[in-house]
């Protein structure tokens, strides 16, 4: 297990080099000079030449990439102009409201999706499969926003049970945050349902037609036993992967719910950074992010050899 796990942090770093290269190369060769944009028409050449200079701008691109690298790697991704405050600082203010949005969008979505693949692979062929499919198909379809925005009309603005919008945070209180964050997670939630639903059923359809479930059931091992202890466990890697690369997509992903909720998470800070051109929080966030989904994904690759021990050997 050790070996195995030092393989894949291994395996990581080339991937976490390139995408910290094309973060930088794409924040640094867009069009314009960033200590103008930030200072806006009306600053002096004199004030833009001193933000330059702060900024580290005057320096050859190389340079300024390995400085910022450098201090990236001990957890400095820079100092946000507008906000007086580090970028560090501003992630994680911010990075609470956002995992608590993704775990519960997550969370709603296995709960009914691994139910809804499960039932839909036993009853294949059948009115019951195909309207689960359907069902699933129609998740997949609708945006995100807009089916909020259908939530928001149903128990907000008709039932009167939760806000339109705003956050509070868990020392609030376990229901107001739950109130808070149920739309917008449902809403998130849904896509990531319909894609956990068809992966369930793709995977247990293959199981359910092997010969050690037949023989499973030859023996006489009850129904939810072959189901359960049997076929889902051997049928759930794949769905392992969507489930961890889902989670790490509503990670990075929530910044429209979370500016149409006002909710104070990494995704409106990105939105606000690019509206005011806040080029190092933009910098640092994008990276942070990718790098959580890098190594989201790694968590998942780890936990296929608890599931599976096969996987260790071949890896």
């Amino acid at each position: 297990m050790k070996a195995y796990l030092i393989k894949r942090l291994l395996s990581v770093l080339p991937v976490l080099f390139i995408v910290s290269l094309l973060v930088f190369m794409i924040i640094h060769l867009t069009p314009g000079d960033p200590a103008s944009v930030m200072l806006g028409d009306e600053a002096t050449p004199e004030e833009v030449a001193a933000l330059r200079d702060q900024l580290g701008l005057n320096l050859p691109l190389y340079q300024q990439y390995f400085h910022w690298i450098g201090n990236a790697l001990i957890g400095n991704l820079g100092y946000s102009y507008f906000m007086q405050q580090s970028v560090t600082e501003a992630i994680f203010d911010r990075l609470g409201p956002t995992l608590s949005l993704a775990i519960m969008a997550q969370l709603i979505a296995v709960v009914i999706a691994i139910p809804i693949g499960i039932i839909s692979a036993r009853k294949r062929g059948t009115a019951t499969d195909q309207s689960l499919m359907s069902l699933s198909l129609l998740g997949l379809s609708i945006p995100n926003f807009l089916l909020s925005l259908f939530l928001v009309l149903i128990f907000t603005v008709n039932l009167k049970w939760l806000p339109v919008a705003g956050y509070r945070p868990l020392s609030d209180g376990l229901w107001t945050h739950f109130r808070y964050l149920i739309i917008p997670a449902t809403a998130l939630g849904t896509i990531t349902a319909a894609l956990i639903a068809r992966m369930t059923r793709s995977s247990m359809l293959e199981v359910l037609n092997a010969n050690y479930i037949k023989t499973a059931r030859s023996k006489g091992v009850k129904e939810r036993g072959v189901i359960y202890r049997h076929a889902l466990r051997n049928a759930f890697l794949p769905v392992l992967t969507v489930i961890g690369q889902t989670f790490a997509g509503l990670v990075a992903g929530a910044a429209v719910l979370e500016t149409i909720f006002n909710i104070p998470g990494v995704g409106q800070l990105i939105v606000n950074s690019v509206q005011r051109r806040d080029y190092s929080v933009i910098q640092g966030a994008v990276l942070f992010i990718t790098v959580a989904f890098v190594f989201i994904n790694l968590l998942v690759d780890l936990l296929y050899s608890v599931i599976d021990p096969r996987v260790r050997l071949n890896g």
